[in-house]
């Protein structure tokens, strides 16, 4: 991975490009470390005391603690992710919008174009509950007898918040647009990418305060931290695994020239659809802790129970998790392989696979294999997902069981299956664009 940066530095039309996506990162981490007029954050944040794994902590993730500090990008990608799931959902379900998708470029671009105004709607209405949440929560200034504002001072004060927060995503929004068309890699994912990244000295800080508290800590915290490198072998291992069909193309004549007669194979990666499941998995369920945001809700309410399932260590909300990672990883796949074009295309081209008839049978071979590449890629990637979490529960589970209660902090990584999934994941994608860049550009100390 080093090697290739390397090299695709010494291309200048990638350098250049490596150095706007690095533009681009940081003033999405300028943004996400300017506080929005009227707030009045401490410094510890809103999350000072709170535990982890709940919907605020994987906010605060997602958005590389923008959320936590009430800065200008606090809801960061997230509307922006939620809007593309909405779209690409309407997309197979409204006639309209399936014909504009296949209508080529223009068609992509007025989908685009919706997908914006709905980024916005959603970025308005995130933003309205934030400002809720810290009116609620005394996260406001005050007038000076130390009293919330009322009448005209309370409605601009909530109109500056709520237009800025909504402002912000629509930046975000256009910046992941920016590196999209000038820079390296995907916009929303380089964004995440950058967030996360900016948390690892606080994820490190964290281990680190586990294995001061001696006793059994002293085991479980540098485990934690082996367990970290195995799941990022094994993510790189997922992401090069493939499952490659035979193909034997028939030789035929071409003007004075004969072509085929030769095998090779169609690959089909096992992870197809990338991080994408992981990530709009988490944005779609924390949709109902938004909508909490709005509304104060008393302990006795059956609708506390209701919001409460969607915490990270709630056995709900990781049974959810997993029936979503799966849902998007064949919804994605769906997009990505058609089986009956592929089985054209290999017919159209002299081309057979061995022991199976062109044809239906064909596509009906290839959608097998697809539909079961799916699922084993689906159940890797929730395994990654999952498996810091139930980790945490056992863990905490024992401490507290077999310490009488003396080591009941126990452990929480409940979000950091997904941050890595996120982090590996952008990473070898990106690298995976600049190879291809230099292919595209034949260089020779590539091609060496």
């Amino acid at each position: 991975m080093l090697q290739t940066i390397i090299n695709a530095w010494k291309i200048a039309d990638l350098r250049k490009k490596i150095l706007f996506t690095a533009l681009i990162i940081f003033i999405f981490r300028l943004g996400a470390a300017i506080p929005v007029p009227f707030t009045n954050i401490a410094e510890g944040g809103i999350l000072q005391g709170a535990a982890e794994g709940t919907f605020m902590s994987y906010l605060s993730m997602m958005t590389g603690d923008a959320f936590a500090y009430g800065t200008i990008f606090a809801m960061s990608i997230t509307p922006y992710i939620n809007s593309s799931i909405i779209m690409q959902l309407l997309t197979v379900a409204i006639p309209p919008l399936e014909r504009l998708s296949k209508e080529g470029e223009e068609g992509r671009k007025k989908i685009a174009s919706i997908t914006r105004f709905v980024t916005v709607g959603l970025g308005l209405m995130q933003s309205t509950a934030y400002y809720f949440y810290l009116r609620n929560q005394n996260y406001l200034m005050t007038d000076d007898s130390g009293a919330k504002f009322t009448g005209f001072y309370a409605v601009f004060q909530a109109l500056v918040i709520i237009l800025c927060l909504t402002a912000g995503t629509a930046f975000i929004m256009w910046l992941g647009e920016q590196i999209n068309n000038k820079g390296i890699g995907n916009g929303i994912s380089i964004i995440l990418f950058a967030g996360i990244v900016s948390r690892i000295p606080a994820m490190v800080m964290s281990v680190v305060s586990y294995f001061q508290l001696g006793g059994p800590y002293y085991v479980l915290a540098p485990f934690v931290g082996v367990m970290a490198l195995l799941m990022i072998a094994f993510i790189v291992w997922m992401d090069n695994a493939e499952r490659r069909i035979p193909v034997q193309y028939a030789k035929r004549v071409v003007g004075r020239k004969m072509y085929g007669g030769q095998s090779t194979h169609i690959p089909m990666k096992v992870n197809m659809s990338g991080v994408m499941p992981v990530i709009f998995a988490s944005s779609i369920l924390s949709l109902p802790p938004t909508i909490q945001m709005f509304v104060n809700v008393s302990e006795d309410s059956p609708w506390n129970t209701f919001f409460g399932i969607f915490q990270a260590t709630h056995p709900v909300y990781i049974v959810l998790y997993f029936v979503m990672i799966i849902f998007f990883a064949y919804f994605y796949a769906q997009i990505q392989y058609n089986p009956i074009e592929m089985a054209n295309n290999i017919r159209k081209n002299s081309g057979a696979i061995p022991g199976i008839r062109p044809g239906k049978p064909t596509s009906d071979y290839i959608a097998k294999i697809l539909s079961r590449l799916t699922l084993m890629g689906a159940l890797l990637l929730s395994v990654v997902a999952l498996f810091p979490t139930l980790f945490s529960q056992v863990a905490t589970f024992c401490l507290d069981k077999f310490s009488d209660g003396y080591y009941s902090q126990g452990i929480n990584i409940s979000l950091g299956g997904t941050s890595i999934i996120i982090m590996v994941g952008v990473a070898l994608e990106t690298v995976k664009q600049l190879e291809s860049q230099m292919m595209m550009r034949h260089y020779k100390g590539f091609l060496d």
